[in-house]
């Protein structure tokens, strides 16, 4: 009979959950189990998602971060992971949804972030199980001072991940197993081995969150819906990381900064052509241009730059306008490379 072997935090270290995986020497009859969280920081978090879709006799618990992808709770981390999965993310997604909260067996509880005492697992609040946000602040008040674990009583171990325990895993009295040990930050990818309860580690290649933040920032960026945001937005965005190390970040969003003001620098050339064009129609042609709202306006003298940037108040707004008046406009800058 197989073993269980169960696995912290991978956070897309790919590398290190192979290396781990030798060390513990998996057999095909071994149930791999991975106590969630397997994306988000790590530079490879696509083929850890791969590995435990294709691998028979796994299992994978929902963590904080599958959660927020499957959720549309996005933040920086979770932008990353989108471009990094790339055309697999809608699938990768649709996996994190059958996701379960919990794993048991005869020797062991599994679950990503926490448990309330006492309570049977299929009655424990998902949020609480997966450690989210409102699952944190809910365990607090429900258990204030010290940490959950520390009032679990129940004979049978219980491991968890989601808690950077440090370089080394939380080992107390032979049921409390915590197995975050922060690979993703630089340290090490830890496994427990059951039934006999042995645990294995590897050390991280390096501190992929740090890397991986800097090398995907200019694509993250580039990703953002600038053609949609309004003026102050994309002032505000700019200044954000007009101070960021890399060069090319800066330069780009220097860009960005020059091609929004180029678009409402626009304003009053557009103003005129509308008012020029709208001299030109006849009524029922102004009711079937593109742009009869402002031409209407236009002939009716209530049109100038002020007027159409109430209008135009995103870059496409302005451009669309632009190109119905017949006047091209640039588009939003290529990312270099």
């Amino acid at each position: 009979m197989g073993r269980t072997v169960i696995v912290g935090d991978i956070h897309g270290c790919f590398d290190e959950l192979m290396e781990l995986l030798d060390a513990v020497r998996l057999c095909p009859d071994d149930l791999l189990v991975s106590v969630g969280d397997l994306v988000d920081r790590g530079p490879k978090p696509a083929e850890v998602v791969a590995y435990f879709r294709q691998r028979p006799n796994s299992v994978a618990l929902m963590g904080n971060h599958e959660r927020k992808h499957v959720r549309g709770v996005f933040s920086y981390a979770q932008e990353i992971t989108r471009l990094q999965l790339g055309d697999g993310y809608a699938a990768a997604v649709e996996w994190m949804r059958t996701l379960p909260y919990w794993f048991e067996d005869e020797h062991v509880r599994v679950v990503h972030a926490a448990m309330l005492p006492g309570v049977p697992l299929d009655r424990q609040p998902e949020e609480i199980l997966c450690g989210s946000t409102s699952g944190e602040r809910r365990l607090a008040e429900l258990l204030p001072g010290g940490y959950w674990h520390e009032h679990y009583t129940d004979a049978k171990p219980v491991v968890f991940g989601h808690h950077v325990t440090g370089r080394e895993p939380m080992l107390r009295d032979g049921r409390i197993f915590g197995l975050d040990t922060g690979a993703c930050h630089g340290w090490n990818l830890t496994a427990l081995c059951v039934p006999g309860f042995t645990v294995h580690a590897v050390p991280a290649h390096a501190d992929h969150w740090s890397l991986t933040r800097r090398a995907w920032q200019l694509p993250v960026l580039g990703s953002r819906p600038w053609r949609d945001l309004t003026w102050p937005e994309i002032t505000a965005a700019v200044a954000r990381f007009a101070t960021v190390p890399d060069a090319a970040t800066r330069d780009w969003l220097a860009a960005v900064e020059a091609w929004a003001g180029e678009l409402r620098a626009a304003l009053p050339a557009l103003a005129g052509a509308a008012r020029d064009l709208a001299g030109s129609l006849t009524h029922d042609e102004l009711r079937a241009h593109p742009a009869g709202p402002v031409l209407f306006q236009a002939r009716g003298g209530r049109l100038d730059a002020t007027a159409l940037a109430r209008r135009c108040v995103t870059p496409r707004r302005t451009a669309d306008l632009a190109a119905a008046l017949g006047l091209p406009l640039p588009d939003l800058p290529d990312l270099p490379g």
